[in-house]
């Protein structure tokens, strides 16, 4: 039988006129009555819909998304979200194959997510992107927005944690409820800022009670919006969230291969003839995607401003070994 999760998710489906999500949760009813034992009440639901859905003038499993509102955030929600529509497809990265297919997976999920759904599960849509600096996390989530035809939401935690007890979990709840009303991609990046251990010394109770409050909302979450948390500090994160999340991919540095292919993507419009690639990978070992990318940037523009349609390997080595400098003296 259906769960009170459920009951509550066909009624706010009713009332946001969601009939697609609506049929989608009765199957989830009815498959899972099947599972329970209760053949016929479950055959007798699935025929229902399907009914419902023919006089609606439906297929019975045809996918119909609720047009997504082009529109930026208003109210509150201003302070809170900050809205792109990204044109970044997956094949514009550079990533590991393992990384790389998780991803794909989760597009993958999206992409059949009724099938899923008709089937009594629900399609991965709550990441965790855990890794360095620069090593692609952000621009993931920008991907799945891209490649789903998503907006991007991010959410601003200047603006969302505030001195004031209280208002915080207010605000946070304000966010769940836009991810319940619009279908989108969803980014809390530097995730450590809301996510910390709520055992740590120097923690302060809001924070405890913020991130009690961000457990409850995503465990409760049921929309169809993409929730993706991106962190450079996993070893700071409470170990409550791991659990809550459907994902948790991993990002390195690149290899080699990896930042050679960063090089000849980045310097592309240049003659590159005459670069020694594996010379410029091993001055690139222990930087970042976003590491190597500038110093491509830096050397491309000085080949330009000496009027030259080509980059030479010193001139690349010494831009990646100016990025190592920078980076050292930043820590």
């Amino acid at each position: 039988m259906a769960t009170a999760d459920q009951l509550k998710a066909l009624v706010r489906c009713h009332v946001d006129g969601d009939e697609e999500r609506f049929y989608a949760v009765a199957l989830q009813v009815a498959a899972q009555a099947a599972r329970n034992g209760h053949a016929k009440f479950a055959h007798e639901l699935r025929e229902l819909i399907e009914a419902a859905r023919a006089h609606a003038g439906r297929e019975p499993i045809a996918p119909r998304m609720k047009p997504v509102p082009v529109v930026q955030p208003r109210g509150e929600l201003a302070g809170l979200l900050t809205v792109s529509y990204q044109k970044v497809h997956l094949a514009d990265m550079v990533l590991e194959d393992a990384v790389g297919a998780r991803i794909e997976r989760v597009l993958l999920e999206q992409r059949q997510r009724e099938r899923i759904q008709a089937g009594g599960f629900s399609p991965l849509r709550k990441i965790l992107l855990i890794g360095p600096p620069g090593t692609g996390k952000t621009m993931t989530a920008s991907a799945l927005a891209g490649e789903l035809g998503l907006p991007l939401f991010t959410i601003q935690l200047d603006g969302l944690i505030t001195k004031f007890m209280g208002e915080t979990a207010a605000k946070l709840r304000l966010i769940f409820d836009a991810i319940q009303r619009t279908r989108a991609v969803y980014l809390f990046d530097e995730f450590d800022a809301l996510g910390g251990e709520r055992t740590a010394r120097n923690d302060v109770g809001e924070i405890r009670r913020v991130l009690n409050s961000f457990l409850l909302f995503l465990e409760q979450d049921e929309s169809d919006s993409l929730i993706v948390a991106a962190t450079n500090h996993p070893q700071i994160l409470d170990r409550a969230l791991f659990r809550r999340f459907d994902s948790v991919v991993t990002y390195g540095l690149p290899s080699a291969a990896m930042a050679e292919e960063v090089m000849r993507g980045r310097l592309a419009p240049l003659d590159t003839s005459r670069l020694d690639w594996p010379r410029a990978a091993r001055a690139a070992d222990g930087l970042s995607h976003a590491e190597i990318t500038r110093a491509c940037e830096h050397a491309a523009k000085n080949a330009i401003l000496a009027r030259s349609t080509a980059t030479d390997t010193e001139a690349l080595v010494s831009a990646l070994n100016e990025r190592r400098a920078a980076d050292r003296s930043s820590q």
